[in-house]
């Protein structure tokens, strides 16, 4: 089966302390995946990797069927300044950046290809809000119409369904069954262990280490989270290299 990307004893952190640690495998081309853990298992960090924001600090991240310019990547709501003076279509016209460039006219097509995603999102008459004016699932909408843009291999999203309501968390799961049905991969981080079991087939369990990576029936039991659980509390606090646990 062919990956789309494969780690190889990958360590990521920060300031040369470790946050991921000698993580190995691969995700399969098309594959819907999530990956959960414990706070502070390094989840964010693994895909701030795969983007390139962060470089390993030890091992290599390996592209099979795409390259590391065919991704793309929704950070946590958190990380993103929604004080900047713009409109919800200028954040979505965004996602075409790297096919016009960042200072191209935007030409007939363009626009219709904007209009389209942010229908299919559900923000049609938003078009002129500023998005400081937006609640967090309008915004969490308007972010993943500029996804819908960028029209990527491999999607990376952190975090996607925190501080949404319900209706705007079930429209943007089918726009990720719908990526998956495109024969895209999705990484997707999350938290709620029945969002997991009822929507991604796939799942990768991180306590810093890679605990466990493939079918979720297999991988999400409870013996697994318990031993994520406790590698999390053995290696509390900043990222550090506290060494390896045992299994």
């Amino acid at each position: 089966m062919t990956y789309a990307v494969a780690f190889q004893e990958l360590t990521l952190g920060y300031d040369r302390r470790p946050a991921v640690r000698h993580v190995s495998g691969q995700v399969s081309d098309g594959s819907l995946t999530a990956i959960v853990g414990p706070n502070g298992a390094g989840k964010s960090t693994l895909l701030k990797g795969m983007t390139g924001a962060l470089r390993p600090l030890a091992g290599r991240v390996h592209f099979g069927t795409c390259a590391r310019s065919d991704v793309a990547y929704l950070p946590q709501q958190s990380d993103i300044d929604r004080s900047f003076p713009v409109t919800v279509v200028d954040l979505v016209a965004m996602g075409l950046w790297r096919e016009i460039g960042a200072f191209s006219g935007l030409r007939a097509r363009h626009r219709s290809r904007i209009d389209d995603a942010i229908a299919a999102v559900g923000l049609t008459g938003f078009e002129s809000r500023p998005i400081r004016t937006l609640s967090g699932g309008q915004f969490q909408r308007s972010l993943f119409a500029r996804l819908l843009l960028e029209d990527a291999r491999l999607m990376l999203l952190d975090e996607p369904f925190t501080a949404i309501d319900s209706r705007t968390m079930a429209d943007l799961l089918g726009v990720i069954q719908r990526w998956h049905g495109e024969g895209r991969t999705v990484l997707t981080v999350l938290h709620d262990v029945e969002t997991v079991h009822t929507h991604f087939p796939e799942t990768m369990i991180l306590a810093r280490d890679l605990v466990a990576h493939g079918p979720t029936a297999d991988v999400l039991t409870a013996a697994n989270q318990f031993r994520a659980r406790q590698m999390c509390e053995a290696c509390s606090g900043p990222p550090h290299d506290c060494g390896r646990h045992p299994s």
